[in-house]
């Protein structure tokens, strides 16, 4: 299969290019002179560095009439030119590939969903192929180049290494994803866990844009936790941080997978949802949109349920609140479309757990469509692009 793809090196040859478009493009547009105080360099560093990239396209500079200064030139603002390239992040679930388009700003442009005839690897990369093929017509069509792909998947997945360790909804081990994806597409891949791809996505584009130290916390099939720390996602020495699911809250709960016994996910899980409303109500739930529609309809027994997941939840966020103190956790993740049912127990135990100033942390709440996830790993496309350190 052959796709139309060019190679392209990010003009940044300094960390202080990286480190002047990294702040344009989270927190731009910006003039001259506030990143030189956000970065901490000088004024001519400050131009040494954005020179290249402006000749390259990838910042515009525009006349800012009001910022005009009372004498004087009006101040220039630099902002990142979002059309100058795209890149595709690409989604990996147990039965779906979620595939978006996005600009360098991140901004969604075309999202596709297609199944794979099976999990197998195999499989799986060729659909991608397929996927590729269609973003790539539609690429040609805005007139720009795709210059990365970013693959998020659930589970154990080195970035480092490009290698998929394991994935219990893929059910695959040691899959070295990224070298194959490569190997298909013809593009610099990256490859990343999807909660840290979802938390590369909010830092740079989103809520934890500025913050040098926040969470996210994914409510869903799973219970997942990205974490920001001085400014870096968090990987762990092996890959594995922020497992939060896995914070027992109750040493007496039901037995996790993993297991152990009373872990945040084995309460508060779709999968384990679904099994206690069944058990509350004696009502064969299908799934979790069932269970929902129990408690909203006050049958006895399912809103408990759902009380008493906010609460595990709660207690989860205020442990790595009482660790890291971070300066907001932002809650996501499919499994908000009943937040109405525990959002007041995930606050109220989340401030009777957290110690002292922990309290004060900054909670947020930002429902998440699936095609959310694709774009976080095309964030982490876009920032293995600008930043080789990011490698």
């Amino acid at each position: 299969m052959h796709l139309p793809v060019r190679a392209e090196t990010f003009p940044a040859n300094t960390p202080a290019s990286s480190q002047i478009f990294t702040a344009v493009l989270s927190q731009g547009p910006l003039t001259r002179l506030e990143l030189a105080r956000r970065s901490g360099l000088s004024a001519a560093a400050v131009t040494k560095a954005v020179r290249p990239l402006i000749e390259a396209g990838y910042l515009v500079e525009d006349v800012d009439a009001a910022a005009r200064p009372a004498l004087g030139r009006p101040a220039n603002l630099v902002r990142v030119d979002g059309g100058r390239a795209l890149f595709v992040g690409i989604k990996l679930t147990g039965d779906e590939i979620i595939g978006v388009l996005t600009d360098l700003c991140c901004r969604i442009r075309v999202a596709r969903r297609v199944a794979p005839p099976s999990r197998a690897p195999k499989a799986v990369l060729s659909s991608v192929g397929d996927l590729m093929q269609e973003l790539l017509i539609e690429a040609d069509e805005l007139g720009a180049s795709v210059l990365g792909v970013g693959i998020a998947v659930s589970g154990d997945v080195d970035r480092g290494e490009g290698v998929v360790r394991y994935s219990p909804f893929l059910e695959w081990r040691d899959v070295p994803l990224a070298e194959l994806a490569a190997m298909t597409t013809g593009l610099p891949v990256t490859v990343d866990n999807d909660v840290r791809a979802l938390t590369v996505a909010e830092q740079w584009f989103g809520a934890g844009a500025g913050l040098s130290d926040f969470a996210v916390v994914t409510v869903g099939a799973g219970i997942g936790c990205g974490l920001v720390v001085h400014g870096r996602v968090v990987a762990g020495a092996h890959g594995v941080a922020g497992e939060i699911g896995h914070v027992t809250v109750d040493p007496t709960g039901p037995l996790c997978h993993c297991g152990n016994r009373g872990c945040v996910e084995a309460i508060a899980g779709d999968a384990a949802i679904v099994r206690q409303v069944r058990e509350a109500t004696g009502i064969e739930v299908a799934d979790t949109a069932e269970a929902v529609a129990l408690a909203h309809r006050g049958v006895p027994g399912a809103r408990e349920v759902f009380a008493h997941a906010g609460a595990a939840i709660g207690r989860g966020i205020a442990t790595v609140a009482n660790l890291l103190g971070p300066e907001r956790v932002i809650i996501s993740g499919e499994g908000l479309m009943a937040y109405d049912l525990f959002a007041e127990q995930i606050r109220d135990t989340f401030t009777a757990a957290a110690f002292g100033s922990a309290d004060q942390c900054d909670v947020q709440t930002r429902p998440l469509a699936f095609e959310q996830w694709a774009r976080g790993a095309a964030a982490t496309a876009i920032q293995s692009f600008i930043r080789s350190d990011m490698n």
